[in-house]
């Protein structure tokens, strides 16, 4: 997305002069910026992301920085620790552009705030009706009711989850009391991260090549999800794997992998989230991108709505943990 009157980019694909980045996932902050604008709360997990020599000018949530004559500011989208949606002001008109978000409460990152605005660019990951997610208090209890009888079986609990904000909120929502945690390497270093920002994190042992079998048996172990049928999993004898994501709600996305157990555990705005969000803004004009834009789109104008759909570039969080789990001290 391209801001003409301030000559920047956001999210941009390639490398530009100016950018300002919606927060740290692979598929939204690429390397080889000139300037990149992001929140002081993601700095952390940008740098790590990105790299320790990485050009970042860090805003407050709120502050307001102008480029080139356009007031932008950045506001928590309750995505992931550092997330913001983009406020860019010029000559009175106000865009907004969402990033990836969502509404329901979150310990690990500031809570989604609706922005007032004219024209709303937002995400479309769970736009379909069938996406409503069930509480999440109830779907951790399952998960920490699975851990224990794993617990309970002399088997080990391994739980794929994005090394980057998932695996982080599974981290803060499950029952540590349980038994030892321990973390891929790729998870590790961003929760560390996490830690030095601020946010309150449960003990956790980082799992080394001489880790026997007995000494993880019984544990919660936390790892990218393109770990399976690798040697770094067959280090712990008999698993149960578990994969937290929103597309578990689906019983048929669940039967189609090779895992024991789905959990519907999302970092995106499920149906009635998009709704509540884009209703809070007061919109004149939406415009909608990412997965399911068309129908989303179709239904806001059935509700009177000036809707349309943006078309952008882009690849998912799944590819960027690909790249996380291969090279776990990666910049990119």
């Amino acid at each position: 997305m391209y801001c003409a009157a301030g000559d920047f980019y956001i999210d941009p694909s390639r490398p530009v002069p100016r950018a300002v980045l919606t927060h740290a996932h692979s598929d939204h902050a690429r390397p080889g910026h000139g300037r990149a604008i992001v929140t002081l709360d993601g700095e952390r997990v940008f740098r790590s992301r990105l790299g320790d020599r990485a050009p970042l000018e860090t805003l407050d949530y709120g502050e307001t920085v102008t480029v080139d004559g356009v007031r932008v500011s950045l506001h928590p989208a309750g995505h992931i620790l550092g997330s913001a949606q983009v406020r860019v002001e010029y000559r009175g008109e106000v865009w907004v552009a969402s990033g990836d978000y969502k509404t329901v409460p979150d310990p690990t990152c500031a809570p989604f705030e609706p922005v007032r605005c004219h024209h709303f660019i937002t995400e479309a990951t769970f736009g379909l009706p069938v996406y409503r997610w069930p509480s999440q208090r109830v779907v951790f209890d399952d998960v920490n009711a699975w851990w224990r009888t794993n617990q309970e079986a002399g088997c080990t609990s391994v739980v794929l989850a994005y090394a980057l904000g998932k695996a982080q909120r599974v981290l803060a929502g499950v029952d540590a009391s349980i038994g030892p945690i321990v973390t891929h390497g790729a998870v590790e270093r961003l929760v560390q991260n996490y830690r030095e920002t601020g946010v309150e994190m449960p003990r956790t042992e980082l799992v080394t090549d001489g880790g026997g079998r007995l000494e993880y048996t019984g544990a919660l172990v936390v790892a990218p999800p393109s770990v399976p049928g690798t040697s770094w999993l067959r280090r712990f004898g008999e698993v149960s794997t578990a994969f937290m994501s929103g597309w578990m709600l689906i019983r048929g996305a669940r039967r189609r992998q090779s895992f024991d157990r789905g959990f519907p555990i999302s970092d995106h705005a499920d149906w009635d989230e998009l709704l509540a969000a884009i209703a809070a803004t007061g919109a004149e004009t939406v415009w909608v991108t990412h997965g399911s834009s068309d129908v989303l789109v179709r239904w806001l104008r059935e509700q009177g709505k000036d809707a349309r759909t943006l078309k952008t570039s882009f690849r998912t969080e799944a590819a960027a943990d690909r790249v996380d789990a291969i090279l776990p001290d990666s910049t990119s």
